[in-house]
C-alpha cells in the first residue's frame, strides 16, 4: 500500500480488530493517582481490569488530547518512507484534538511537500469511531485506494448510529457534564442518561431511563426503529465493565443483523462515563428522537 490509514485510541477497538483491518492507533494519554499512561488497543500499559477498578475504588482519572508533537512523531517516520496518510479520529464536537492534527499537517506537508495527507473528521465519538474506521479499515485491507476509503468515510460516517446508556453518573458529575443535583436524584431514582451523537458529532441526551433492567430494551428499541438493511450488516455492541450486560444486548440483537462484535470502552472515554456503560452502533438513520 502506498498510504497508511491512522485513528486514535478514543476508537475503542479491540486489538484484534484493529489487526484485521491493518489500522495504525495513535495511543491517547490518560492520568490516575497522578501517573500518566498510553492508552493502546492492547492496552499495554493499564489493563482495562485494573482501570475501572481504580474508578469503582474512587479515582477520577483525567484525559489529555494529543498534542503537536505526537501526532507529527506518529506521521513523519511514514512521510519519510515515502507513504501518503489518512487520518480519522475523535470527533470535534468533542475534542480539539482533529484541529491540533491540522496544524500538524501543515507543519509536516512544508517538509514533505510530495507527501499527502488526508484528515477526516469523523464526526463519531468512541465505539462509533470504532464501528466507523472498522468499516473503512476492511475496504483499505482490501486494497482499495485512499480516495476510495476517504470517499466511504466521508459518505457513512453520518450514517452511524449511537446510543449509550450511561449507568454510574458520578463521573459525569465531576467532570461537569451534569450537575450534582442531576447525579444525586438520578442515583436514587435509578435514572440513566439516553445519549446519542448529533450531525456535529456533539453528545445529545436524548431521554431518560428508569431502573438498570430497562437499559437493553432502551438500546433495542433504537436498533429496531433506526437500523437498515442490518440483517446483510454487522453491529457493534460497547461496555464499560459491564460484560454482562454487553452479552446480554448481543444475544438480544443477534437475530436482527448478521454479526455483532463486542468492544470494551477503554480509559479515554471510560474516564468520562465510568463503570456500566452500554452502547449499540450500527449503520441507519440518524434520529434524536425518543
Amino acid at each position: 500500500m502506498d498510504y497508511v490509514f491512522m485513528t486514535d485510541a478514543s476508537c475503542d477497538l479491540p486489538a484484534e480488530l484493529v489487526k484485521e483491518v491493518g489500522v495504525e492507533v495513535i495511543p491517547m494519554e490518560f492520568e490516575i493517582g497522578d501517573k500518566c499512561y498510553l492508552h493502546y488497543p492492547d492496552c499495554r500499559m493499564m489493563g482495562l481490569d485494573e482501570f475501572y477498578s481504580h474508578i469503582r475504588e474512587g479515582a477520577v482519572p483525567k484525559t489529555t488530547q494529543i498534542n503537536l508533537d505526537s501526532f507529527k512523531n506518529c506521521f513523519e517516520p511514514y512521510l519519510k518512507a515515502g507513504k501518503d496518510i489518512l487520518y480519522t479520529g475523535i470527533s470535534t464536537g468533542l475534542s480539539g484534538t482533529f484541529n491540533t492534527c491540522r496544524i500538524a499537517v501543515e507543519e509536516l506537508l512544508e517538509k514533505y511537500p510530495k507527501r499527502k495527507i488526508v484528515v477526516i473528521d469523523s464526526l463519531c465519538d468512541s465505539a462509533g469511531l470504532g464501528y466507523l474506521v472498522y468499516r473503512a479499515g476492511k475496504k483499505y485491507a482490501e486494497g482499495a485506494s485512499m480516495k476510495e476509503v476517504s470517499d466511504f468515510i466521508e459518505e457513512f460516517r453520518l450514517k452511524i448510529c449511537h446510543w449509550f446508556i450511561v449507568d454510574d453518573l458520578e463521573l459525569l458529575k465531576k467532570g461537569g457534564r451534569i450537575s450534582g443535583v442531576a447525579a444525586t436524584f438520578g442515583k436514587a431514582l435509578q435514572i440513566k442518561p439516553l445519549i446519542s451523537v448529533d450531525d456535529e458529532g456533539k453528545l445529545v441526551n436524548v431521554a431518560k431511563i428508569r431502573g438498570k433492567s430497562n437499559m437493553i430494551d432502551a438500546l433495542v428499541s433504537k436498533f429496531k426503529r433506526d437500523s437498515e438493511e442490518m440483517k446483510k450488516d454487522i453491529a457493534f455492541v460497547a461496555h464499560a465493565d459491564n460484560l454482562e450486560g454487553a452479552k446480554e444486548l448481543k444475544k438480544a440483537i443477534k437475530g436482527l443483523c448478521k454479526e455483532v462484535k463486542i468492544c470494551e470502552i477503554g480509559p479515554v472515554i471510560g474516564s468520562h462515563v465510568g463503570s456500566g456503560m452500554l452502547a449499540v452502533l450500527f449503520l441507519g438513520k440518524r434520529n434524536l428522537q425518543a
